[in-house]
């Protein structure tokens, strides 16, 4: 039997949180391509984390597609939530607002508190009131979660079925937070959600907070970049438009909704693992980009690789390796991340040269 319930996006109103964001523009950019009965409302509060004006650039991209809809807010603004939740009734939810990056929660744990905790709460109890008064409400809740909830788990690839009790970073437990808060509405309230745990994302319009973006940005300026825990991390990178391919498929077949033995329902919640299944030591992602940079023009041809890293201990707050079991994405999806590195730096660099080259 399938678990799923199949959701066809025609005509439906979808709420992507975090729009300005990598992965939320992305997918905003894609659903309005491809379906153009959809109306999806996005929503950011354009905060300077990192440079407005990439999140700006990525907004005006979307500017042009008639069915999107930009919102500037706070998802800590319960009744700022409330009010979209009422004018516009969206039918899916894709939760990615979140305040990114495990080192920046060490020093600012303020930002996750706020946006991770009470933003996804705030999202919970408007789906939960979506059904007030008998209306048809929320039919799907997608959320992003982070291989960074499984912490030093030293058992590889992570499957989902691991248990994750142990973060190391505050970022880490915000997300493991999100997946429990999830997972009691989802039982209280029988509000289909599906978690994803994506392992790091990259690509072009990424993060420049993300380690590529800054390597870049150094070797460029001809800089020295620090390659932590000595070049042995191991990061399943994982190309953008996997990741977009990923959740267009999980939103559009939520966890079925049923009733157990005692005639509660059996929490219709579901986690997925996106990531590429094939770890990358930080090392030769580094030299893999070198040589991009240096194909695309933007690093000298006998530009000397070894003078530019230096090789340093681990971070307060990293892993060691994140190496994804996709297998039940497989399974339920028919689909599997599959974007070589090269290929996927390539476009970045040649994204990279475009963006910043205009700006001059």
């Amino acid at each position: 039997m399938d678990m799923h319930t199949k959701l066809n996006l025609k005509n439906k109103t979808i709420l992507v949180t975090g729009a300005a964001g990598f992965i939320g523009a992305a997918l905003a950019k894609r659903i309005a391509t491809d379906t153009h009965d959809t109306h999806i409302i996005g929503l950011d509060n354009l905060n300077d984390y990192y440079e407005v004006s990439l999140k700006e650039s990525r907004l005006v991209e979307l500017s042009h597609m008639t069915n999107f809809t930009f919102i500037k807010g706070d998802l800590a603004d319960k009744s700022f939530i409330n009010e979209i939740f009422v004018k516009y009734h969206p039918q899916i939810i894709v939760n990615l607002a979140a305040q990114a990056g495990v080192r920046y929660s060490i020093i600012n744990p303020d930002a996750y508190i706020q946006s991770n905790l009470i933003g996804f709460y705030n999202i919970l109890e408007c789906c939960r009131h979506s059904y007030d008064n008998g209306a048809s409400g929320v039919e799907h809740l997608v959320y992003a979660s982070s291989s960074s909830v499984y912490g030093s788990n030293s058992k590889v690839p992570y499957s989902t079925e691991d248990k994750v009790d142990n973060p190391v970073s505050l970022y880490a437990a915000t997300k493991k937070s999100n997946e429990l808060f999830a997972h009691a509405y989802s039982k209280l309230y029988n509000i289909p959600c599906t978690g994803l745990r994506f392992f790091t994302v990259y690509g072009p319009a990424g993060r420049p907070d993300m380690a590529y973006f800054g390597f870049t940005n150094k070797l460029i300026r001809g800089e020295k970049i620090k390659i932590y825990n000595y070049g042995n991390c191991k990061r399943d990178f994982t190309y953008i438009d996997d990741v977009i391919e990923g959740i267009i498929r999980v939103i559009q077949r939520a966890p079925r909704r049923q009733e157990g033995e005692d005639g509660l329902p059996v929490p219709p919640y579901v986690i997925y693992n996106i990531g590429n299944n094939s770890p990358e030591k930080l090392l030769n992602f580094v030299s893999i980009l070198q040589e991009e940079l240096v194909q695309e023009g933007l690093l000298p041809k006998d530009y000397n690789f070894q003078i530019h890293q230096e090789l340093v201990a681990m971070q307060p707050g990293d892993v060691p390796v994140t190496y994804a079991d996709t297998s039940a994405l497989e399974k339920d999806f028919g689909f599997k991340p599959h974007t070589p590195l090269r290929e996927g730096l390539r476009n970045f660099v040649h994204w990279y040269k475009q963006f910043y080259q205009k700006e001059k």
